[in-house]
């Protein structure tokens, strides 16, 4: 049986504000993983069965291999349709805000949901919201949205309008977030939800086999060459750091997604216990991502020095600055945190 998680308060104000409203905007973070667009799509289909016009809004464009799953293709991107978001914004009568916990993490589309005047419902796990909403259902103990908004969904009575479409959506958020439910996956709930969604049709073997097991030649080989070339394991530290340029990324013709999950190829290495990657996306701007095992607190790191967060073993940030100004503010982090590994490896 799964719990009532959320609040019956939240809950009813959720329902009042979905009767009342007829254009629904969904809008997730920029850079959208798989628990982003994963929750907003499932939302999306849910919303489209029940009669509600909705759309979906991501800052920048989706990575290409999550461009399989069902309804991706009529999301807008602001950053291409920035007037189509801005319609969309102005037109609801009900904005979602889905796994963020600031306006800043979408980047463009933060003064058009500030702006508007429609109510905000916030569904999200981080740490820490900030966002001035309606209705804040916050969970960060949840290792995804894409759960959170299956317990709101059945919450809200609503679980017989969820579609195949619908929940193969959310169980691709539930699975990108726990590693194909292999880490941040011991709440019994998870496996309430997926009994549920593979009655509902899903093919979870086969959609574990798109997300997983298909690659393009350009990942397969920048997989290769970061790994080879550009991991640097630093024993001593229990770390270990890969960087790529630019040159390296267009070298290889990068698409975005392409090194989805290259930060968590160090942690298999026995003794390594953080593991850091910078991308440089621009001249100056150099995207950080970290993973972690056990009690060490990559998202501290994150919050500290790159103006980021996340969770305790997966969290990124950015730095404004070249790659190798990045490179040089990691390598005077990295002997600063030998007493706090140690300490986490002790517990």
């Amino acid at each position: 049986m799964l719990q009532d998680l959320i609040p019956k308060k939240q809950v009813a104000r959720v329902l009042e504000l979905l009767m009342r409203s007829k254009k629904v905007a969904i809008v997730c973070h920029m850079t959208p993983d798989g628990d982003a667009l994963g929750s907003s799509l499932c939302l999306w289909h849910l919303l489209r069965a029940v009669g509600k016009t909705a759309t979906v809004v991501t800052p920048d464009c989706a990575p290409s291999n999550l461009m399989f799953l069902p309804g991706a293709d009529s999301v807008v991107a602001a950053s291409c349709h920035q007037e189509r978001a801005r319609y969309l914004f102005n037109g609801a009568d009900l904005i979602f805000c889905l796994d963020f916990n600031d306006l800043k993490r979408i980047d463009r589309a933060a003064a058009l949901v500030g702006g508007s005047n429609a109510p905000i419902v916030v569904i999200d796990h981080h740490l820490n919201p900030s966002i001035d909403a309606e209705v804040l259902i916050s969970h960060p103990e949840k290792s995804s949205t894409s759960a959170l908004v299956y317990h709101l969904i059945c919450q809200l009575g609503l679980e017989e309008y969820v579609t195949r479409e619908s929940a193969e959506c959310c169980c691709m958020g539930m699975m990108t977030d726990t590693g194909n439910f292999s880490y941040n996956s011991n709440d019994p709930d998870l496996y309430v939800i997926l009994s549920r969604i593979v009655a509902k049709g899903v093919d979870k073997d086969a959609l574990y086999a798109k997300l997983f097991n298909t690659n393009s030649l350009s990942r397969l080989r920048i997989m290769g060459y970061s790994q080879y070339a550009k991991m640097e394991v630093m024993p001593d530290h229990h770390c270990a750091v890969i960087t790529l340029s630019r040159e390296e990324l267009d070298m290889f013709g990068y698409r975005k997604g392409d090194t989805e999950s290259l930060v968590n190829v160090p942690l298999s290495i026995p003794g390594v216990v953080y593991s850091i990657y910078l991308r440089e996306d621009a001249a100056d701007y150099v995207k950080v991502s970290m993973r972690s095992k056990g009690d060490f607190s990559v998202k501290s790191l994150c919050e500290t020095y790159f103006g980021g967060g996340g969770h305790l073993n997966a969290a990124g940030g950015e730095f404004a600055g070249s790659l190798s100004d990045a490179l040089d503010t990691v390598l005077r982090i990295i002997p600063q945190c030998d007493g706090l590994v140690a300490q986490a490896s002790d517990k």
